[in-house]
């Protein structure tokens, strides 16, 4: 729409959180570095006392830089409550988890979740007393079999980050409400720019700030964004959590947010671009990509998604993970390491089968996880050609 009606996603993402009272004139809010908040009369500390989120109060409340980053990621999510940020994204994905858990109830966690989640749920809430099921990231509305009667929430991570399968997440969240239970998704792939999960009616969408948002591979941060029913239960969990971020953090993570559309779009195109020149590759079994129309959730995700991000994975015809030796450390242009959703390209051996437990992931061969960044896809491709031979050469 035009003139002073509804934002499209680029406006939104360019003028979000930049209220006037909190820059001053400038462009972008200042850092405001605070612990102690000082209060001229005693009424004005009994008037913060009672409603210490009007405004500032003490540091770990915030300030107006970390309000900015909260807002304009609130912004994002049309009909969402608020956000909360922590100091990463697994920080962001347990405080989520315990804000709506407590000892005696039971999860239902999907089984392509990131390692760090599962790890979380296998050994912090086990040892709380909360019990996780893993399910199939396929089930859809089948997750319904799997409810007891203490089931509270169901997690997602569509896709997931390793394997990419594409959960239907319309049908989870339909079953989740019927039943009355909360739902939870690591939107980290997607971002609200490529899946509006709050708008699917999921409760709580996560997000890794690290990746795509920050996109330049130098701050950690994570967020949660709530649905109206449970912001509450959130804002108060993470307050008495003590999670705060370092306002300099948030100030990056906002410059950051300005750019993220031109950023998606551009990783979108390039990575589709890669992908399909892989999937004609003689040494390339299969290439994990939602956005090919040779994946099996290719159909979902054209439904639910407005685009796809950087992040993929190809499964190599033969072989083990040593023999990957030869193509990845010989890459000119991709790093190797975790994370994705920088400027730079990154390729990382995984191995999803040693974590499964609902499911099996089988290939033929190793699975090559690829980010492909802001770099020009033809020198990308030139790369990887060039490292399909060193494989080609090593396993003879």
């Amino acid at each position: 729409m035009s003139g002073g009606g509804e934002r499209r996603p680029a406006t939104v993402v360019a003028q979000a959180g930049r209220r006037p009272e909190w820059t001053h004139g400038v462009v972008n809010p200042p850092v405001y570095r605070a612990s102690t908040c000082l209060f001229d009369t005693l009424a004005e500390l009994d008037s913060a006392c009672a409603d210490p989120d009007a405004g500032l109060y003490y540091g770990r409340r915030g300030t107006p830089t970390t309000w900015a980053l909260e807002t304009a990621l609130t912004e994002l999510e049309p009909g969402a409550a608020g956000t909360k940020l922590y100091p990463s994204g697994v920080a962001a994905i347990s405080a989520a988890l315990l804000a709506v858990l407590k000892a005696g109830d039971h999860l239902l966690m999907v089984d392509s979740v990131y390692e760090p989640t599962r790890l979380f749920c296998n050994r912090t809430l086990r040892d709380l007393g909360i019990e996780t099921s893993y399910y199939d990231p396929l089930a859809g509305a089948g997750v319904a079999e799997l409810i007891k009667p203490n089931t509270r929430a169901i997690f997602m991570e569509s896709p997931g980050s390793l394997t990419f399968e594409v959960q239907d997440v319309p049908a989870i969240v339909a079953v989740a409400k019927e039943r009355g239970l909360l739902t939870l998704i690591d939107n980290t792939w997607a971002t609200p720019l490529l899946f509006a999960a709050i708008g699917h009616g999921v409760d709580l969408s996560i997000q890794s700030l690290t990746k795509f948002v920050v996109g330049h591979s130098d701050v950690l941060m994570g967020s949660v964004t709530a649905a109206p029913g449970v912001w509450e239960r959130l804002r108060t969990a993470s307050f008495r959590l003590g999670q705060t971020v370092s306002p300099d953090d948030a100030y990056l993570t906002l410059r950051g947010l300005r750019t993220l559309h031109a950023r998606m779009e551009r990783h979108g195109r390039s990575a589709l671009e890669v992908a399909r020149w892989l999937e004609a590759q003689p040494s390339v079994e299969r290439v994990l990509h939602p956005g090919l129309n040779t994946h099996p959730g290719h159909a979902i995700w054209q439904r639910d998604f407005t685009g796809s991000s950087s992040l993929f994975a190809i499964a190599l015809r033969e072989g083990g993970r040593a023999d990957t030796a030869p193509l990845v450390d010989g890459l000119a242009h991709f790093g190797m390491g975790f994370s994705f959703g920088g400027y730079e390209s990154l390729v990382l051996p995984v191995e999803p089968h040693r974590i499964r437990t609902a499911t099996r992931w089988e290939a033929p061969g190793p699975l090559l996880r690829l980010h492909i960044g802001l770099e020009d896809p033809g020198d990308l491709i030139a790369d990887l050609e060039a490292g399909l031979v060193r494989y080609e050469a090593a396993l003879g």
